[in-house]
Order: C-alpha cells, then sequence, then structure tokens
C-alpha cells in the first residue's frame, strides 16, 4: 500500500489515492497505519481525489482513531499541494474540493510553496455547530473543567470548535483540559475541537490546540479559522490575523460575513510504500 506522506506547519498526514487502494482500510488497520511506534505515523490519512459531482475533486478525512473528519485546513492545504505534485492542477489555478464539512476553493503557487483556501464562512450559532443547551450564538458562554470555570465561544467552519479566550495559555493546559472538553457529550453531541486563545494584539493571536480525533497538535488550520474568527467577533483582533501556533504561523483573512480566506505552506516529506506485515 502506497502513500505520500507531507506536513503542514507538523500537522502530518497521509494522503492514500484511490488508485493505489480503491477503498479505505478497515478502522482497525487505519489506527494502526496511523499509529507513530507500530505504523507509519500521522495526524490522520487523506482518501482522494474521488469522483464528485459538486466540485473538482472529492476529498475524505480520516482521523487517527478512524473516525472521520468534516473539514481540516491543514488536511486540505496538503492535499491542494498532493494534486499539484500529481499534476492533477497548475500553479495559481482554483479549484475545488468537497469535503464531508462542504465545498472549499483552493489555489497552490509559488511551486507548491504556498496554498490558499476559500474555507467556507464561520457560523457561532448553537444548532449548526452543534452545541446543546440555549439557542442562539455561543459567545461567552461559561463552563466548569476540573474544577474551574472558563467563559467560551463556539463556532463551525464545517466542523465543531470550541475556543477559550484566556490571559495565559499553554500545551501543557491544553493536554489537560482539551480531552474533558472534547468529550463533553452532554454539551458537543458530535463532540468538539478545543483552542485556547491567546490575543497578541490587533493582528497576532497565540492558539493552543486538541483536535477532536486527534489529540494535541501542533497546526491547524479550521482551528486557525475559528479562533481567530472568534477573536474577531467578541472585539480582540481586526478582520486580519497572522494565527502563531507551535508549529508555525497561518495567515486568517475574515470578510464581513465571517467568510474566511487561509493561506499557508505544505510540506512534502516523502513517497511510502508500507509493508502489510505491520497489519497482521
Amino acid at each position: 500500500m502506497k502513500f505520500s506522506k507531507y506536513h503542514a506547519l507538523g500537522n502530518d498526514y497521509l494522503v492514500l489515492d484511490p488508485k493505489d487502494c480503491p477503498a479505505l482500510p478497515s478502522d482497525k488497520d487505519i489506527i494502526t497505519i496511523c499509529h507513530r511506534n507500530f505504523g507509519l505515523g500521522s495526524d490522520g490519512i487523506l482518501f482522494g481525489p474521488e469522483k464528485s459531482d459538486k466540485a473538482d475533486f472529492k476529498l475524505r478525512i480520516i482521523n487517527p482513531d478512524a473516525s472521520e473528519a468534516e473539514k481540516s485546513g491543514n488536511g486540505i492545504r496538503i492535499f491542494s499541494r498532493y494534486l499539484y505534485d500529481m499534476g492533477l492542477v497548475k500553479e495559481d489555478q482554483e479549484f475545488s474540493l468537497e469535503t464531508l464539512g462542504g465545498i472549499v476553493r483552493s489555489t497552490v503557487s509559488e511551486k507548491g510553496a504556498k496554498i490558499t483556501v476559500e474555507m467556507g464562512k464561520v457560523s457561532f450559532d448553537a444548532a449548526k455547530i452543534p452545541v446543546n443547551g440555549p439557542a442562539g450564538e455561543v459567545i461567552n458562554r461559561e463552563f466548569e473543567i476540573l474544577g474551574k470555570k472558563y467563559k467560551y465561544c463556539c463556532a463551525t467552519i464545517g466542523n465543531p470548535h470550541c475556543v477559550l479566550p484566556l490571559d495565559d495559555i499553554s500545551e501543557a493546559l491544553a493536554r489537560q483540559i482539551g480531552p474533558h472538553i472534547e468529550n463533553m457529550t452532554s454539551l458537543f453531541p458530535n463532540r468538539t475541537n478545543v483552542q485556547l486563545l491567546k490575543a497578541l494584539d490587533r493582528n497576532n493571536i497565540e492558539i493552543q490546540i486538541w483536535e477532536r480525533g486527534a489529540g494535541y497538535t501542533l497546526a491547524s488550520g479550521s482551528s486557525s479559522s475559528a479562533a481567530a474568527a472568534v477573536a474577531h467577533k467578541i472585539g480582540l483582533c481586526d478582520s486580519d490575523i497572522t494565527v502563531h501556533m507551535p508549529g508555525g504561523k497561518l495567515s486568517i483573512k475574515i470578510a464581513p460575513d465571517f467568510s474566511i480566506t487561509m493561506t499557508g505552506p505544505a510540506t512534502r516529506v516523502g513517497l511510502y510504500d508500507m509493508d502489510p506485515e505491520i497489519l497482521r
């Protein structure tokens, strides 16, 4: 089984092309393939390109726990770079991708080093995210995690996010409270991605990320989009925001209707020919 491996600011994915493997591996095999000790190691599998009646290409995004994600900004940039490397799209050619979380539009430039993605529109509406509880926008609500109260905001850009604006953030705190928030199914029926947000100035934020189905993550495009949208929504930042993460930086531009344009890199790591022995 052949895989192409890429990373986007340290968030790494294996691309599995249907021409090399017509069907996704089983859940058990996906977990093994993504395992960093017993498999190839990755934050998930990108399965495509598949045929689409709605867009130029179709992409499925599989988490390392074998659950399927609606959308991934880093995954989309990586897959866009893969399409470019395979000669399926040209430099500066805009193309569309169908994901479970909706249609996105992408452009690869600078010989694959820069990918710009129109991620879609952010909504803060509880019913759309979804979030159980009062109807309306989920802005500056409060919950208690491990005996401490936190204010939180929620958003969707095709997948659910819970953003905690804080004065101080850290990897340790993300690892501590992230899994509790992700799996708070009484509030988040589809579970949720979690971002700890610190505003640095009007055009810069820092985030720490706990990703649904993947755990602590060095970078995330959808998390950057959601966190930047929240920072703008609650008045911490303007509409042009650089998101700083442990893996690097992304540029997020927010339109008046909260449509998001994300720009950042994707890096090719290598081609892997996996031995089936690991799946025995």
